[in-house]
């Protein structure tokens, strides 16, 4: 869920605006937050930065700065799920006893 709050802020001095920014709320699991502060950190970036950097970029670029893919699973994957699948919609089907 992304949030974007209305509380603005405007920092002026001498009557020029500088910069106006406003919140960000935005929720996602503990795990994945701590990880990417980690990474941040270790690039010298703060959560703050990072988001700053992915929404900019992804303006510059008019869409996600990067690839969004499905996974497409190969020849020998795609023909063992279809095998899976039948297995378990069919009880005539043969199963496995090990996996050798």
């Amino acid at each position: 869920m992304l949030t974007i709050t209305e509380n603005k802020h405007i920092l002026c001095l001498k009557g020029d605006v500088f910069m106006a920014t406003t919140n960000l709320n935005i929720r996602t699991d503990k795990e994945v937050k701590d990880k990417a502060e980690e990474i941040f950190s270790e690039l010298g970036l703060n959560m703050t930065t990072a988001v700053n950097i992915f929404l900019r970029t992804a303006i510059r670029e008019h869409g996600i700065p990067f690839e969004l893919k499905l996974d497409i699973p190969n020849d020998i994957t795609a023909a063992a799920i279809e095998e899976g699948r039948k297995i378990m919609s069919d009880p005539n089907t043969p199963r496995y006893s090990s996996m050798d």
